[in-house]
């Protein structure tokens, strides 16, 4: 089974990526990303990241095991080319080409496990426009709003017999200097 992965659009030149590339190719999976944990270079950020989301997709999809995965291919393509310029002497310009890369990764595995098809994801059956009407329970607007209206009774009435509001409250809890001088004039 082949896992793939690919990120576009790095904006390091290909000629530098294939540096790290041509070092972890062939490897497997782990030795590769301890390799590139201690490769100098800017452009192993990327490929490590890439490997890591390789190896993800095949958790995922198709229930891979991690040891038992190589890297059987790794691609650096040439992407676009950003021009810009820079002035020199005699009021002349010369160009700068920032460069960029694709890269593309093929997982293979070492030993074969027989998965072929990928994990199938469970779709929700979809939704009418008569539930969207009545809710997740069931019921009516007319039945949550009665329902909305008793529960503010109900709170109302906690307050007169509590004596304080919920907003008064938090401004005693909010400022402990006032709340002592209050207990002070009292």
């Amino acid at each position: 089974m082949d896992v793939r992965a690919k990120a576009k659009h790095i904006r390091i030149s290909s000629k530098k990526m294939r540096l790290v590339a041509d070092i972890v190719r062939g490897m497997e999976v782990n030795k590769a990303l301890s390799q590139l944990n201690f490769v100098n270079k800017k452009s192993a950020k990327p490929i490590k990241k890439l490997v890591e989301s390789a190896i993800a997709n095949a958790k995922h999809n198709y229930n891979l095991d991690k040891n038992n995965l190589f890297i059987k291919e790794i691609r650096i393509d040439k992407g676009r080319t950003l021009h810009r310029w820079t002035p020199r002497a005699l009021g002349r310009a010369t160009p700068i080409r920032k460069r960029s890369s694709h890269i593309s990764l093929i997982l293979g595995e070492l030993v074969d496990s027989g998965v072929v098809k990928s994990k199938k994801q469970e779709i929700a059956a979809p939704v009418s426009l008569e539930e969207m009407a009545k809710g997740k329970t069931g019921e009516s607007k007319e039945n949550r709003k009665k329902e909305n209206k008793k529960t503010s009774r109900s709170t109302a009435e906690n307050t007169e017999k509590n004596g304080k509001t919920e907003a008064s409250k938090r401004k005693s809890v909010e400022n402990p200097k006032e709340q002592k001088n209050q207990e002070e004039s009292k």
